[in-house]
């Protein structure tokens, strides 16, 4: 858990700076990870693929909800659901750039030998892996099409 070892003292450094944005953030990813570690497959302590995984299904639920919000005409809850992806996002390793993602993907590919759509889900495994955390699921899968489809 070493990416959220800090995470009581930045809720008590938000509260003292008055941020309820980030205060908001910060006790959602509180509140999922005490959701985790007493679900009775949860341990004690979560590791950090966890965590990842964990912090982007946050950001992930924050960017879905901000644009339903902003189809229903709702701009006020869409900046503010925005605002909390991004503090959450700061927890998270460093995104990596699309060209650095195509370039992984690319070796992958040639070390699988993999040739058409067949291979996606093989190819998908090892992406991930090597990417988690550092780039989104979804733009993955769109190289990774683009790349064994032509």
């Amino acid at each position: 858990m070493g990416i959220l070892n800090n995470l009581s003292e930045e809720i008590k450094n938000a509260m003292r700076a008055k941020d309820t944005i980030k205060l908001e953030s910060l006790r959602a990813i509180k509140s999922a990870l005490l959701l985790i570690q007493t679900s009775s497959s949860g341990s004690a302590e979560i590791n950090d693929e966890e965590a990842i995984k964990l912090l982007q299904r946050l950001v992930k639920q924050r960017k879905e909800s901000s644009i339903i919000f902003r189809d229903q005409n709702r701009p006020d809850l869409a900046e503010s659901e925005e605002s909390q992806a991004e503090v959450i996002s700061t927890f998270l390793p460093e995104q990596i750039s699309e060209s650095e993602i195509i370039k992984v993907i690319e070796d992958i590919i040639a070390e699988t030998g993999a040739s058409g759509m067949k291979e996606m889900g093989e190819v998908m495994g090892i992406a991930s892996k090597k990417l988690m955390g550092k780039a989104d699921g979804k733009t993955i899968s769109t190289i990774i099409k683009n790349k064994l489809s032509s």
